[in-house]
């Protein structure tokens, strides 16, 4: 894996922890930081079910992610329509292998996820916010439209009208609030216990079929597109491919001699 500037990563007992790192800058979106996360997506879906079941993304420091480099707007060169649409669309293949992660991303948002660090929070899977985090569609504070896929994801997890109240507004809401909304998950107990909190949530996947968990991901995905003759076909798809599965054997084996199942939410065992 090469050197990374502005994103921290480790893999420990089968988590991937991504850290974004410039802390100074409220860890806004850098190239570089750009740059460093799709480094740790292809360690992610690499080793994915081999050593990674889940990860989790948080920021260093008091903030998860403020967004764009505002400072870095200016210039000339922004205001070209054309060049600047090319530089966004370089973004869209992260934001689809963000959305595509082949095991459970949890965000743990610390402090403020401000424009597009709250749009990637959305690109989790599961959003955990301690007690001082706070989210904001900011885009129109500066004259812009969502970005980072929020105008996808914001509306298919609150609701239009809601969608609209964040967007037009850009108005801050707080854990609990977004809690409410639908966008947050869980709220840790303390700001020092989000990440511990964020992590066991992580480590409930660690035997679990990440295979499994990766296409009903894919398929849950689409639900919103699609009509009931299509999912069922995808439906049929991924059961007949997860059918044939060492690990979908092993488990009914297990259940067929009565012994512990390999994978029990109920019943978490970290070891």
């Amino acid at each position: 894996m090469k050197s990374l500037t502005h994103v921290m990563f480790r893999v420990e007992d089968e988590i991937a922890h991504i850290t974004l790192n410039r802390p100074e800058a409220r860890n806004a979106l850098s190239l570089e930081m750009r740059a460093d996360l799709d480094a740790c997506l292809d360690e992610i879906y690499a080793k994915a079910g081999a050593g990674i079941q889940a990860a989790v993304i948080t920021g260093a420091g008091r903030a998860f992610c403020a967004g764009g480099d505002v400072k870095g707007m200016a210039g000339a060169e922004r205001r070209n329509a054309i060049s600047r649409r090319s530089q966004m669309r370089t973004a869209h293949h992260r934001l689809q292998r963000l959305l595509d992660l082949p095991v459970p991303l949890i965000a743990a948002v610390n402090g403020h996820a401000a424009g597009a660090g709250f749009s990637m929070a959305l690109l989790a899977d599961f959003i955990f916010a301690s007690p001082s985090s706070r989210f904001a569609c900011s885009f129109g504070r500066i004259g812009l439209v969502p970005d980072w896929a929020a105008l996808y994801t914001l509306p298919r997890i609150v609701g239009l009208q809601r969608a609209k109240d964040l967007v037009f507004t850009g108005r801050r809401v707080d854990g609990e609030e977004g809690k409410q909304l639908g966008f947050v998950y869980d709220l840790a107990p303390s700001d020092d216990g989000l990440l511990d909190h964020a992590v066991e949530f992580a480590s409930r996947f660690r035997h679990s079929s990440s295979h499994s968990i990766g296409l009903a991901k894919n398929i849950l995905r689409q639900s919103f597109e699609q009509d009931l003759k299509t999912m069922l076909e995808y439906e049929a798809f991924g059961q007949g491919i997860s059918y044939s599965n060492p690990y979908h054997a092993e488990a009914v084996e297990r259940f067929r001699t009565k012994e512990p199942a390999l994978f029990d939410w109920e019943r978490f065992d970290n070891a």
